[in-house]
């Protein structure tokens, strides 16, 4: 990948020692932040688009039972511009700009000023983020950062959401009438109704993830960090704060991307996003020609067959491949009966499928990481899902950062599942690492995948990165049916299924159902069918929390628009303003039928075409439960 433009630089180096306001600004001006150290004393503010989110709020750190939050002194005032656009090799954008201004500045205690650190703030002009670099020479002894004594004390109440594991996000919560000690990240605040923050972290690499605390009193919120000693220089990961005037400029940033290193991959032309087929939920269905999938190479070949013919890139093949997943004599480099994995790769390769295999953590761990990515890569893998990696999650976080370079060594792409380390844009580092787990993947439990779940996750969850939560089921009346692997019914419609596919931004797109529940509505499917490996713009059209999302996306000419709903049937209109003016266009709209239903109606769904321009505005209907799918066609011959 290629920087296309140059390095801008205004360096600022100033002795500060009698300054004590200091103003840190985006480009453009619309993100002020003042950092003060009145009396010796550091805090600050800041002011998004003139209007004040954080007042007064301490920053820094308690480190070897030391507090810099008083009693320091802040010099060496540094400031850079830095300009450029880089090409994503998996993105929700094709191209990422990458515009912020840069402050460093050095922080001392007064009369300790051996003990140091610096703090590095990246203002953009839609957020900001800053991290604490130490530097060798500050760390005479072992060092522990204790805690973060920042404090984020708000100027007004909000409601916020927030991401909760594999359950439905927390929220709506109206800060000042709950505590909780820990809030997981992101975390969505809405201030008033033009007015939205999103907290994250980006590059996560050294420490575990931190989390918030949200059990005073008042409207602030704080860190809940976990740090381990060290002997030698370090820095934090970022403390990302993105900001908008809709909620879709959250979902839409590429701040947490950006803010990590370019990447290290030098070749990436292996490295191939798409959709594929999963063996895993199919295991016990019956075919209407008699066949029964199994965990075999005979269904494989099967998936395989299909996968070449409908514009699928990979097939994944889940756990017990090569033996009981959790057992520590379980070999990954070897496989287990009616399982011919050179065979299966051998086929999969003469048509032009990728091969994807499942890796626990316990035989990663029993027999070599090393060892059995190379066996994979030798196999010709071209990806690796990888499952349940236990530790503390300091030591998940730097297992997770080893298997993802592993992997970029042996050219296997990698998805992590089962409470993975949180996204933190480290995809632009290491753009082989396509896809998480990082919600809940559906048919594991009803609690979390209800339609509500669907539309906040788009909003929540997406903030971190790419999800892989395993939608586009076309057997939804009958998936449990003999198949041991579909625990709980799937609640929603089967177009709101097509549009998940669609609304969730994922380098693997895993689809869940047998070929011939796709080929059953063989109309239905032929959506998923023309969607791209990789598209090439996101934009959030519309949303509001718990009610309902519309997600476009581009593919060259064509867009396509996905709509989900809660449990409450709605319609919304969405104004086409995004396409080429002057450009005649067909939309194929997919939909919900009169009586769908989330629960008692799930696979009834209509198609039906109509021409439309720039200056159109589409009315979508979406029952209970349900959602919409749209997929838009340049005419061929029209004018340009």
């Amino acid at each position: 990948m290629k920087t296309l433009s140059i390095l801008i630089v205004l360096i600022n180096l100033v002795s500060c020692s009698g300054e004590t306001d200091f103003l840190l600004s985006s480009p453009n001006g619309n993100v002020q932040l003042n950092l003060s150290n009145k009396s010796n004393y550091s805090n600050f503010t800041l002011m998004y688009a003139k209007d004040t989110l954080l007042k007064s709020s301490n920053i820094g750190l308690q480190i070897n039972d030391i507090s810099f939050v008083e009693n320091i002194r802040i010099s060496e005032f540094q400031k850079k511009e830095f300009n450029e656009t880089w090409k994503t090799v998996n993105g929700k954008h094709t191209t990422v700009n990458n515009h912020y201004n840069e402050y460093k500045l050095h922080v001392a205690k007064t009369t300790q000023s051996e003990l140091h650190y610096e703090i590095v703030f990246r203002i953009y002009d839609k957020g900001f983020a800053y991290r604490y670099i130490f530097p060798s020479e500050s760390i005479q002894n072992n060092i522990k950062i204790q805690k973060e004594l920042t404090n984020l004390n708000f100027n007004s109440d909000y409601t916020y959401w927030a991401y909760n594991g594999e359950k439905h996000n927390v929220g709506p919560i109206i800060r000042s009438e709950k505590k909780i000690e820990e809030v997981r990240i992101p975390i969505v605040m809405k201030f008033r109704k033009n007015s939205y923050m999103a907290i994250h972290e980006a590059e996560i690499i050294e420490f575990a993830p931190f989390t918030l605390n949200a059990s005073t009193e008042n409207k602030s919120l704080s860190f809940n960090t976990s740090y381990t000693k060290r002997n030698k220089a370090f820095k934090t990961s970022w403390r990302t704060f993105m900001l908008g005037k809709k909620i879709g400029d959250l979902v839409e940033s590429d701040l947490i991307v950006n803010l990590n290193e370019p990447c290290k991959i030098e070749d990436t032309s292996w490295i191939k996003p798409g959709k594929s087929l999963w063996d895993w939920r199919v295991w016990g269905y019956k075919a209407p020609d008699g066949f029964e999938y199994g965990l075999d190479t005979k269904s494989h070949k099967r998936f395989i067959d299909f996968a070449a013919k409908n514009n699928i890139q990979h097939l994944l093949i889940d756990a017990n491949w090569y033996g009981d997943e959790f057992s520590e004599g379980s070999d990954p480099a070897t496989t287990r009966k009616d399982i011919n994995i050179e065979e299966c790769m051998r086929y999969a390769h003469a048509n032009n499928v990728g091969v994807i295999l499942y890796l626990n953590d316990i035989g990663a761990k029993k027999f070599g990481l090393e060892k059995v990515l190379k066996q994979f890569s030798k196999w010709g893998a071209s990806g690796v899902k990888y499952g349940f990696m236990k530790g503390n999650w300091e030591q998940k976080v730097k297992n997770t950062r080893k298997v993802v370079e592993l992997c970029a060594k042996y050219k296997l792409m990698v998805n992590f599942h089962d409470n993975p380390v949180p996204p933190s844009g480290d995809r632009r580092t290491w753009p082989n690492l396509v896809t998480k787990e990082y919600g809940h993947a559906q048919a594991d439990g009803t609690f979390s995948h209800y339609p509500e779940t669907s539309v906040n996750q788009v909003l929540v969850n997406q903030i971190a990165g790419p999800l892989d939560l395993t939608n586009g089921w076309f057997n939804l009346n009958t998936a449990q049916n003999g198949r041991p692997r579909v625990f709980e019914e799937i609640p929603g419609t089967v177009v709101a299924e097509v549009a998940k596919l669609i609304t969730t931004y994922s380098g693997w797109s895993i689809l869940s159902d047998s070929p011939e529940a796709y080929l059953k509505k063989e109309d239905l499917f032929e959506c998923v069918k023309n969607m791209p490996t990789q598209f090439d713009d996101f934009k959030i059209l519309d949303a509001k929390f718990d009610e309902f999302v519309s997600v476009a996306r581009r593919a060259g000419e064509d867009w396509f628009i996905g709509s989900l709903t809660n449990r409450e049937s709605r319609t919304i209109t969405l104004d086409l303003k995004f396409l080429k003016k002057n450009v005649d266009y067909e939309a194929i709209i997919y939909k919900d039928a009169d009586n769908s239903h989330f629960i008692n109606n799930k696979e009834s769904y209509k198609i039906h075409k109509q021409l439309v321009t720039s200056k159109s505005k589409l009315s979508i209907k979406m029952k209970e439960g349900g959602g919409n799918a749209v997929h838009i066609k340049k005419i061929e011959n029209a004018n340009n």
